[in-house]
Protein backbone atom coordinates (compact mmCIF):
# COMPACT_ATOMS: atom_id res chain seq x y z
CA UNK A 1 0.00 0.00 0.00
CA UNK A 2 2.62 2.44 0.43
CA UNK A 3 4.43 1.72 -2.49
CA UNK A 4 1.42 1.98 -4.33
CA UNK A 5 0.49 5.70 -2.69
CA UNK A 6 4.04 6.63 -3.00
CA UNK A 7 3.90 5.86 -6.91
CA UNK A 8 0.60 7.58 -7.46
CA UNK A 9 2.53 10.70 -5.30
CA UNK A 10 4.65 10.65 -7.46
CA UNK A 11 2.41 10.65 -10.92
CA UNK A 12 0.94 13.75 -10.42
CA UNK A 13 4.13 15.92 -9.68
CA UNK A 14 3.12 16.86 -6.06
CA UNK A 15 6.54 16.01 -4.44
CA UNK A 16 8.37 14.42 -6.73
CA UNK A 17 11.51 13.27 -5.08
CA UNK A 18 10.17 11.71 -1.94
CA UNK A 19 7.15 10.85 -0.10
CA UNK A 20 4.92 13.58 1.17
CA UNK A 21 4.16 15.69 4.34
CA UNK A 22 0.95 13.67 4.67
CA UNK A 23 3.50 10.23 3.94
CA UNK A 24 5.47 10.95 6.62
CA UNK A 25 4.47 9.72 9.38
CA UNK A 26 4.13 6.46 7.34
CA UNK A 27 7.71 6.53 6.38
CA UNK A 28 9.17 7.49 9.22
CA UNK A 29 7.48 3.77 10.99
CA UNK A 30 10.94 2.57 10.44
CA UNK A 31 11.77 4.65 13.22
CA UNK A 32 9.31 2.88 15.21
CA UNK A 33 10.64 -0.53 13.68
CA UNK A 34 14.00 0.47 14.66
CA UNK A 35 13.97 1.03 17.97
CA UNK A 36 12.62 -2.17 18.74
CA UNK A 37 16.52 -3.26 18.38
CA UNK A 38 18.66 -2.48 21.51
CA UNK A 39 21.81 -2.38 19.12
CA UNK A 40 22.72 -2.24 15.25
CA UNK A 41 24.71 -4.81 15.17
CA UNK A 42 22.85 -7.80 14.63
CA UNK A 43 24.22 -9.60 12.11
CA UNK A 44 25.15 -13.42 13.52
CA UNK A 45 28.53 -15.18 12.56
CA UNK A 46 28.79 -16.47 8.95
CA UNK A 47 25.14 -14.03 8.07
CA UNK A 48 27.73 -10.74 7.40
CA UNK A 49 25.40 -8.94 5.10
CA UNK A 50 22.35 -11.06 5.47
CA UNK A 51 21.12 -10.38 8.73
CA UNK A 52 18.81 -7.57 9.77
CA UNK A 53 19.79 -4.03 8.92
CA UNK A 54 19.70 -0.57 7.58
CA UNK A 55 21.42 0.33 4.17
CA UNK A 56 21.57 3.69 2.43
CA UNK A 57 21.87 2.69 -1.47
CA UNK A 58 23.07 5.51 -4.07
CA UNK A 59 22.51 4.58 -7.98
CA UNK A 60 23.89 6.98 -10.48
CA UNK A 61 23.49 7.33 -14.07
CA UNK A 62 26.50 6.96 -15.99
CA UNK A 63 28.56 10.55 -16.44
CA UNK A 64 26.26 12.17 -14.40
CA UNK A 65 23.56 12.31 -17.35
CA UNK A 66 20.91 14.20 -16.13
CA UNK A 67 18.68 11.25 -17.57
CA UNK A 68 16.29 10.52 -14.09
CA UNK A 69 13.94 13.97 -13.39
CA UNK A 70 14.60 17.62 -14.34
CA UNK A 71 15.20 20.44 -11.24
CA UNK A 72 12.95 22.67 -10.90
CA UNK A 73 12.83 25.72 -8.50
CA UNK A 74 9.93 28.04 -8.00
CA UNK A 75 10.75 31.40 -7.48
CA UNK A 76 14.61 31.08 -7.60
CA UNK A 77 14.01 29.54 -4.17
CA UNK A 78 16.29 26.68 -3.39
CA UNK A 79 13.60 25.52 -0.40
CA UNK A 80 10.93 25.25 -2.94
CA UNK A 81 13.25 22.48 -5.09
CA UNK A 82 12.03 19.94 -6.49
CA UNK A 83 12.49 17.23 -9.41
CA UNK A 84 10.11 16.38 -11.95
CA UNK A 85 10.83 12.61 -13.14
CA UNK A 86 11.09 11.42 -16.67
CA UNK A 87 9.66 8.49 -17.96
CA UNK A 88 13.22 6.47 -16.67
CA UNK A 89 12.85 8.52 -13.84
CA UNK A 90 9.45 7.00 -13.33
CA UNK A 91 10.09 3.83 -14.21
CA UNK A 92 13.39 3.62 -12.16
CA UNK A 93 11.00 4.80 -8.58
CA UNK A 94 8.41 1.62 -9.46
CA UNK A 95 11.40 -0.76 -9.71
CA UNK A 96 13.16 0.34 -6.22
CA UNK A 97 9.19 0.26 -4.91
CA UNK A 98 8.35 -3.15 -6.17
CA UNK A 99 11.48 -4.60 -3.84
CA UNK A 100 9.33 -5.66 -1.46
CA UNK A 101 7.25 -7.68 -3.44
CA UNK A 102 10.16 -9.43 -4.44
CA UNK A 103 11.59 -9.64 -1.21
CA UNK A 104 9.23 -9.90 1.70
CA UNK A 105 11.74 -9.14 4.08
CA UNK A 106 12.72 -5.68 2.82
CA UNK A 107 11.25 -2.40 3.53
CA UNK A 108 12.11 0.79 1.22
CA UNK A 109 12.23 3.24 4.41
CA UNK A 110 12.81 6.42 2.40
CA UNK A 111 14.23 7.55 -1.50
CA UNK A 112 15.12 10.39 -3.00
CA UNK A 113 15.47 10.77 -7.38
CA UNK A 114 17.87 13.63 -8.34
CA UNK A 115 18.82 13.98 -12.26
CA UNK A 116 21.64 11.85 -12.14
CA UNK A 117 20.76 9.65 -9.31
CA UNK A 118 18.75 8.04 -6.97
CA UNK A 119 19.38 7.16 -3.47
CA UNK A 120 17.28 4.75 -1.22
CA UNK A 121 16.93 3.43 2.70
CA UNK A 122 16.74 -0.10 2.87
CA UNK A 123 15.53 -1.81 5.90
CA UNK A 124 16.02 -5.48 5.70
CA UNK A 125 13.73 -7.20 8.58
CA UNK A 126 15.18 -10.20 9.10
CA UNK A 127 18.26 -12.84 7.77
CA UNK A 128 17.99 -12.74 4.05
CA UNK A 129 18.64 -16.14 2.01
CA UNK A 130 21.18 -14.76 -0.60
CA UNK A 131 22.39 -11.49 1.36
CA UNK A 132 21.90 -7.46 0.44
CA UNK A 133 24.59 -7.59 -2.15
CA UNK A 134 22.72 -9.98 -3.94
CA UNK A 135 19.34 -8.23 -3.94
CA UNK A 136 21.05 -4.84 -5.06
CA UNK A 137 23.02 -6.55 -7.68
CA UNK A 138 19.21 -8.35 -9.04
CA UNK A 139 18.17 -4.49 -8.89
CA UNK A 140 20.85 -2.88 -10.80
CA UNK A 141 20.40 -5.83 -13.55
CA UNK A 142 16.55 -5.13 -13.81
CA UNK A 143 17.52 -1.20 -13.96
CA UNK A 144 20.31 -1.51 -16.68
CA UNK A 145 17.34 -2.93 -18.80
CA UNK A 146 15.42 -0.01 -17.98
CA UNK A 147 18.21 1.98 -19.04
CA UNK A 148 18.61 -0.03 -22.20
CA UNK A 149 14.64 0.59 -23.30
CA UNK A 150 15.19 4.34 -22.81
CA UNK A 151 17.97 4.22 -24.98
CA UNK A 152 16.74 2.69 -27.64
CA UNK A 153 13.45 5.31 -27.44
CA UNK A 154 15.90 7.80 -27.82
CA UNK A 155 17.54 6.78 -30.99
CA UNK A 156 13.80 6.38 -32.33
CA UNK A 157 13.29 9.87 -30.74
CA UNK A 158 10.85 8.60 -28.91
CA UNK A 159 9.98 9.03 -24.31
CA UNK A 160 9.99 5.37 -24.28
CA UNK A 161 11.53 2.29 -25.92
CA UNK A 162 8.52 0.39 -28.50
CA UNK A 163 11.12 -1.08 -31.50
CA UNK A 164 9.01 -1.85 -34.17
CA UNK A 165 9.86 -5.08 -34.32
CA UNK A 166 8.05 -5.38 -30.51
CA UNK A 167 4.20 -6.17 -31.22
CA UNK A 168 1.78 -3.64 -31.09
CA UNK A 169 -0.05 -5.24 -27.74
CA UNK A 170 2.87 -5.59 -26.09
CA UNK A 171 2.48 -1.60 -24.81
CA UNK A 172 -1.41 -1.50 -25.55
CA UNK A 173 -3.41 -0.32 -22.93
CA UNK A 174 -0.36 1.22 -20.33
CA UNK A 175 -1.16 4.70 -19.48
CA UNK A 176 2.21 6.74 -19.05
CA UNK A 177 5.12 6.51 -20.56
CA UNK A 178 7.01 4.86 -17.51
CA UNK A 179 4.63 1.67 -18.20
CA UNK A 180 5.47 1.61 -21.61
CA UNK A 181 9.11 1.58 -21.10
CA UNK A 182 9.11 -0.65 -18.59
CA UNK A 183 6.93 -3.37 -21.02
CA UNK A 184 8.94 -2.40 -23.67
CA UNK A 185 12.20 -3.22 -21.35
CA UNK A 186 10.97 -7.12 -20.74
CA UNK A 187 10.19 -7.58 -24.99
CA UNK A 188 13.35 -5.99 -25.65
CA UNK A 189 16.12 -8.11 -26.27
CA UNK A 190 14.21 -10.42 -27.61
CA UNK A 191 13.09 -8.09 -30.47
CA UNK A 192 16.54 -6.97 -30.85
CA UNK A 193 18.80 -10.03 -30.64
CA UNK A 194 21.84 -10.10 -28.49
CA UNK A 195 23.88 -8.31 -30.26
CA UNK A 196 21.95 -5.37 -30.72
CA UNK A 197 20.35 -5.35 -27.15
CA UNK A 198 23.42 -5.60 -25.63
CA UNK A 199 25.35 -2.38 -27.77
CA UNK A 200 22.62 -0.36 -26.38
CA UNK A 201 23.75 2.32 -23.34
CA UNK A 202 22.28 0.72 -20.25
CA UNK A 203 22.70 4.27 -18.98
CA UNK A 204 23.82 2.49 -15.18
CA UNK A 205 26.89 1.11 -15.59
CA UNK A 206 28.28 1.00 -11.87
CA UNK A 207 26.55 -1.00 -9.46
CA UNK A 208 24.84 0.61 -6.69
CA UNK A 209 27.15 1.55 -3.76
CA UNK A 210 25.86 -0.14 -0.39
CA UNK A 211 26.42 1.53 2.80
CA UNK A 212 25.56 -0.41 5.65
CA UNK A 213 24.81 1.55 8.76
CA UNK A 214 25.18 0.79 12.43
CA UNK A 215 23.59 2.99 14.81
CA UNK A 216 19.98 4.68 14.58
CA UNK A 217 21.90 8.20 14.62
CA UNK A 218 23.07 7.10 11.13
CA UNK A 219 19.34 6.30 9.73
CA UNK A 220 18.16 10.16 11.13
CA UNK A 221 21.39 11.61 9.24
CA UNK A 222 20.55 9.41 6.41
CA UNK A 223 16.90 10.86 5.62
CA UNK A 224 17.63 14.02 6.18
CA UNK A 225 20.94 14.06 3.60
CA UNK A 226 18.59 12.44 1.62
CA UNK A 227 15.57 15.32 1.66
CA UNK A 228 18.03 17.70 1.60
CA UNK A 229 19.72 16.83 -2.20
CA UNK A 230 16.91 18.95 -4.22
CA UNK A 231 17.51 22.23 -1.81
CA UNK A 232 21.34 21.85 -2.05
CA UNK A 233 21.85 21.25 -6.01
CA UNK A 234 19.50 24.23 -6.32
CA UNK A 235 21.94 26.17 -4.36
CA UNK A 236 24.83 25.06 -6.36
CA UNK A 237 23.38 26.00 -9.08
CA UNK A 238 22.55 29.48 -8.04
CA UNK A 239 25.88 30.00 -6.63
CA UNK A 240 28.39 27.49 -8.38
CA UNK A 241 31.24 30.03 -7.41
CA UNK A 242 31.44 28.68 -4.18
CA UNK A 243 31.01 25.15 -4.97
CA UNK A 244 33.15 24.22 -8.05
CA UNK A 245 36.94 22.33 -6.89
CA UNK A 246 39.20 25.79 -7.15
CA UNK A 247 43.09 24.44 -8.29
CA UNK A 248 46.25 25.97 -7.48
CA UNK A 249 45.37 28.14 -4.60
CA UNK A 250 48.89 29.43 -3.16
CA UNK A 251 49.56 30.70 0.42
CA UNK A 252 51.61 29.84 2.57
CA UNK A 253 54.02 28.61 0.37
CA UNK A 254 51.91 26.00 -0.82
CA UNK A 255 49.39 25.40 -3.42
CA UNK A 256 45.65 23.69 -2.39
CA UNK A 257 42.60 22.62 -3.94
CA UNK A 258 39.99 24.64 -2.48
CA UNK A 259 35.87 25.19 -2.05
CA UNK A 260 34.04 27.98 -1.11
CA UNK A 261 34.88 31.42 -0.96
CA UNK A 262 38.36 32.62 -1.79
CA UNK A 263 37.88 35.88 -0.70
CA UNK A 264 38.49 35.14 2.58
CA UNK A 265 41.90 35.10 2.32
CA UNK A 266 41.81 38.69 1.26
CA UNK A 267 40.45 39.68 4.86
CA UNK A 268 43.00 41.60 6.72
CA UNK A 269 43.39 38.97 10.01
CA UNK A 270 44.10 35.55 10.79
CA UNK A 271 44.34 33.35 13.51
CA UNK A 272 44.86 29.59 14.13
CA UNK A 273 42.51 27.31 16.50
CA UNK A 274 44.95 24.93 17.68
CA UNK A 275 44.28 23.65 21.36
CA UNK A 276 47.63 22.23 22.50
CA UNK A 277 47.81 19.31 24.41
CA UNK A 278 49.12 20.21 27.62
CA UNK A 279 46.33 22.51 28.16
CA UNK A 280 43.65 19.55 28.03
CA UNK A 281 45.70 17.61 29.81
CA UNK A 282 45.97 20.55 32.71
CA UNK A 283 41.90 20.12 32.53
CA UNK A 284 41.83 16.35 33.12
CA UNK A 285 44.15 17.29 36.23
CA UNK A 286 41.78 19.59 37.51
CA UNK A 287 43.12 23.10 36.18
CA UNK A 288 40.17 23.71 33.14
CA UNK A 289 41.25 27.55 33.13
CA UNK A 290 43.95 27.66 30.75
CA UNK A 291 41.74 25.62 28.19
CA UNK A 292 38.87 27.70 28.61
CA UNK A 293 40.45 30.84 28.34
CA UNK A 294 41.82 29.73 25.07
CA UNK A 295 38.94 29.09 23.67
CA UNK A 296 37.38 31.88 24.61
CA UNK A 297 39.76 33.91 22.93
CA UNK A 298 39.15 32.19 19.39
CA UNK A 299 35.84 33.10 19.98
CA UNK A 300 36.65 36.79 20.92
CA UNK A 301 38.57 36.89 17.82
CA UNK A 302 36.51 35.76 15.43
CA UNK A 303 33.46 38.28 17.07
CA UNK A 304 36.09 40.76 16.21
CA UNK A 305 36.57 40.06 12.35
CA UNK A 306 39.52 37.24 12.48
CA UNK A 307 39.19 34.47 10.31
CA UNK A 308 40.27 31.46 12.21
CA UNK A 309 42.32 28.98 10.40
CA UNK A 310 42.58 25.20 11.34
CA UNK A 311 41.56 21.64 10.53
CA UNK A 312 39.40 21.64 13.63
CA UNK A 313 40.74 18.05 14.99
CA UNK A 314 40.22 17.61 18.34
CA UNK A 315 36.56 17.61 20.29
CA UNK A 316 37.96 21.21 21.55
CA UNK A 317 38.30 22.24 18.24
CA UNK A 318 35.53 21.37 17.26
CA UNK A 319 33.33 22.78 19.58
CA UNK A 320 35.10 26.28 19.00
CA UNK A 321 34.09 25.18 15.18
CA UNK A 322 30.47 24.88 16.40
CA UNK A 323 29.84 28.24 17.81
CA UNK A 324 31.61 29.87 14.71
CA UNK A 325 29.48 28.48 12.90
CA UNK A 326 26.31 29.13 15.05
CA UNK A 327 27.02 32.48 15.47
CA UNK A 328 28.25 32.88 11.47
CA UNK A 329 31.52 33.64 11.93
CA UNK A 330 33.95 33.32 8.58
CA UNK A 331 36.54 29.83 8.81
CA UNK A 332 39.08 28.39 6.88
CA UNK A 333 39.33 24.67 7.25
CA UNK A 334 42.03 22.39 6.23
CA UNK A 335 41.06 19.21 4.96
CA UNK A 336 43.05 15.65 4.57
CA UNK A 337 40.14 14.73 2.21
CA UNK A 338 40.45 16.00 -1.11
CA UNK A 339 37.89 16.77 -3.39
CA UNK A 340 36.48 14.10 -4.86
CA UNK A 341 34.38 14.28 -8.15
CA UNK A 342 31.13 15.99 -7.02
CA UNK A 343 31.98 17.00 -4.03
CA UNK A 344 30.02 19.27 -1.73
CA UNK A 345 30.10 19.90 1.91
CA UNK A 346 28.29 18.19 4.38
CA UNK A 347 25.09 19.68 6.46
CA UNK A 348 26.15 22.85 8.16
CA UNK A 349 29.42 23.69 6.45
CA UNK A 350 27.08 23.44 3.25
CA UNK A 351 24.92 26.07 4.82
CA UNK A 352 27.81 28.30 5.67
CA UNK A 353 29.64 27.51 2.12
CA UNK A 354 26.72 29.20 0.41
CA UNK A 355 26.81 31.77 2.19
CA UNK A 356 30.30 32.80 1.83
CA UNK A 357 31.25 32.34 5.21
CA UNK A 358 33.75 29.61 4.53
CA UNK A 359 36.70 28.23 2.95
CA UNK A 360 37.98 24.25 2.81
CA UNK A 361 41.52 23.91 1.59
CA UNK A 362 43.02 20.57 1.16
CA UNK A 363 47.02 20.06 -0.03
CA UNK A 364 46.20 16.54 -1.07
CA UNK A 365 44.40 14.92 -3.31
CA UNK A 366 41.39 12.98 -3.02
CA UNK A 367 42.10 8.92 -2.25
CA UNK A 368 39.56 6.66 -1.87
CA UNK A 369 41.23 4.26 0.26
CA UNK A 370 41.78 6.78 3.04
CA UNK A 371 39.24 5.82 5.95
CA UNK A 372 40.98 7.76 8.67
CA UNK A 373 43.64 10.80 9.18
CA UNK A 374 46.82 9.82 10.70
CA UNK A 375 48.46 11.78 13.75
CA UNK A 376 51.38 12.71 10.75
CA UNK A 377 48.75 14.14 9.03
CA UNK A 378 47.56 16.37 11.75
CA UNK A 379 50.73 17.72 12.76
CA UNK A 380 51.04 18.58 9.04
CA UNK A 381 47.64 20.65 8.95
CA UNK A 382 48.04 22.03 12.00
CA UNK A 383 51.63 23.59 10.49
CA UNK A 384 49.90 24.20 7.43
CA UNK A 385 47.48 26.71 9.10
CA UNK A 386 49.97 28.03 11.04
CA UNK A 387 52.18 29.12 7.83
CA UNK A 388 48.84 30.39 6.36
CA UNK A 389 48.18 33.18 9.00
CA UNK A 390 51.87 33.87 9.27
CA UNK A 391 51.83 34.43 5.23
CA UNK A 392 48.30 36.26 5.08
CA UNK A 393 49.37 38.83 8.44
CA UNK A 394 52.59 39.89 7.17
CA UNK A 395 51.48 40.87 3.61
Amino acid sequence: MQAKRLKEHGRHGLDLYGPSPEERETVMQGQIIMEEHERWQWQEPGTAWKGAGLYHITLTATDRRPVLGLLDMPEADPTKAIVRRTALGDALVDCLLSIPSHHPEVRVLHFCLMPDHLHAVLYVQRTMPQGIRALVRGFWQAVKKLGRAWTAGQQQGQAYAAPSSIPPNAIRGLKDDSARLTAAAVSLRQALGDEAYYGLEPVFREMPFIRPMTRYSQLQTAIRYIDMNPQRLATKRLRPGLFRVQKGIAVGGRSYDGVGNATLLMRERFATVHVRQQMVKQAEQGNSTPLRNYMNSCVLQAREGVVMVSPFISTQEKQVQQVLQREQKPLILLSADGFRDYYKPADVLFDACAAGRLLILSPWPYDDGRRHISRADCVALNAMAEEICNDLNNE
